[in-house]
């Protein structure tokens, strides 16, 4: 294709679409890194869920279940809803992705609590709206009267996470119920960590009609790289999102995973005491490195590094040693690095690069200072011989 039909091609692209870049052709690899960036939950399937996922296999000749009803049915079962009360989706990314299309135009707003899941800032862009960071209050309060009346006040929908990515931190159910029971909008909270947590606003989906909750296997379930999501909310709402989904926007293996997941839940419980443990274990011992973390209901620790250094050279000098972390565009997230709880193995790796790195650059300080003092050494000795030169010429008295 010529330059001027590839011209012509790129500016039949909305005026949306023409605001993003081309993405590159291929990505780098990270094959055997330690890979701790995304917060994935690395252990195997158990067995039972294991085994429906290759008995799946078996049915790839024919197109999954329309609307996915079975794995809508299980997972009602699962969460005492009903069926029209849930949606599900190819990880709970694309059920986000139907929200913003279903609720934002050109020019519309929606307001997401700051520091957040950033890739709601692409969707906003791609929707033309824009997107209202509200910055969460000290002690990660819910800024409730920001939200109500606040800029918030004509967002479309109000954006939460609980726990919170990238911070880790969780809000009290009775303040996110004050919110929903308080707001005319539409809240839509994303439970992604909330197997990690000590509550869950589930039971508030029968009482309010303006909420809509969002969960994922990736995280707790070991499942990320199969992609099941669910949302749970108004059978009106749920309907109008099941309305504009993708046809068979799940794949059989997605849907017989999904459905053996929910029946074996309890067997994930160890799975989950592991990534507690780990996560408290990792977290004093970065704060004896000098790390200020913030306390974590989620299977990844926020951790301000120690002064002197930024998250991006941390960062370089983590994968140097094939450990691999998150630095954070948000403002005022400059110094932090984000770490998945993954293996214990894993962790020990982790903690161990960073025990190098912290013990090199404690070294490569004192040679400064070392250095700096011997400079200032020479410059007092090198005055003094000038002085004695200059007394000697002048006939001063020698001292």
């Amino acid at each position: 294709m010529s330059d001027a039909k590839l011209q012509r091609v790129l500016s039949s692209l909305t005026e949306v679409y023409r605001q993003l870049n081309s993405l590159p052709s291929s990505q780098a690899s990270y094959a055997g890194y330690v890979k701790l960036d995304t917060n994935e939950n690395p252990f195997a399937l158990p067995k039972a869920v294991m085994q429906s996922a290759v008995a799946a296999l078996e049915r790839q000749y024919l197109y999954p279940e329309d609307d996915n009803i079975s794995l809508r049915e299980a997972a009602a079962a699962s969460y005492d809803l009903s069926a029209d009360q849930v949606i599900a989706g190819n990880g709970s990314s694309e059920l986000l992705s139907l929200i913003y299309k279903a609720f934002l135009g050109p020019g519309d707003s929606v307001a997401m609590l700051s520091p957040g899941f950033a890739y709601n800032r692409k969707l906003a862009q791609l929707q033309g709206a824009r997107l209202l960071e509200i910055k969460w209050g000290e002690s990660s309060l819910l800024p409730i009267h920001e939200l109500l009346f606040g800029p918030a006040k004509q967002a479309k929908f109000i954006l939460l996470a609980n726990p919170n990515n990238p911070t880790g931190t969780f809000v009290p159910i009775a303040d996110i119920e004050s919110l929903v029971a308080l707001s005319d909008q539409l809240v839509v909270l994303d439970e992604a960590y909330v197997d990690f947590a000590p509550d869950s606003a589930l039971r508030l989906v029968n009482r309010y009609s303006n909420l809509l909750l969002l969960r994922t296997f990736s995280k707790s379930y070991a499942a990320a790289g199969i992609r099941v999501g669910f949302g749970f909310g108004h059978p009106e709402v749920i309907g109008r999102l099941r309305n504009i989904q993708n046809m068979f926007n799940m794949n059989v293996i997605g849907h017989a995973v999904g459905v053996s997941i929910l029946a074996h839940r309890a067997t994930y419980n160890e799975n989950h005491r592991h990534i507690r443990h780990e996560r408290e274990r990792v977290r004093g011992a970065l704060s004896r490195l000098g790390f200020s973390v913030t306390p974590s209901h989620a299977n990844f620790l926020l951790a301000r590094v120690p002064a002197g250094r930024d998250g991006v050279w941390w960062h370089a000098c983590l994968k140097r040693k094939k450990i691999l972390v998150a630095v954070l565009p948000d403002e005022g997230l400059e110094d932090c690095i984000r770490v998945s709880i993954g293996t214990k193995p894993q962790m020990d790796a982790f903690l161990a690069a960073v025990e190098d790195i912290s013990g090199a650059q404690t070294i490569s300080m004192m040679g400064r200072i070392a250095a700096s003092g011997s400079a200032l050494l020479h410059v007092g000795k090198d005055s003094g011989d000038r002085k004695e030169s200059d007394d000697r010429k002048t006939g001063l008295p020698q001292r």
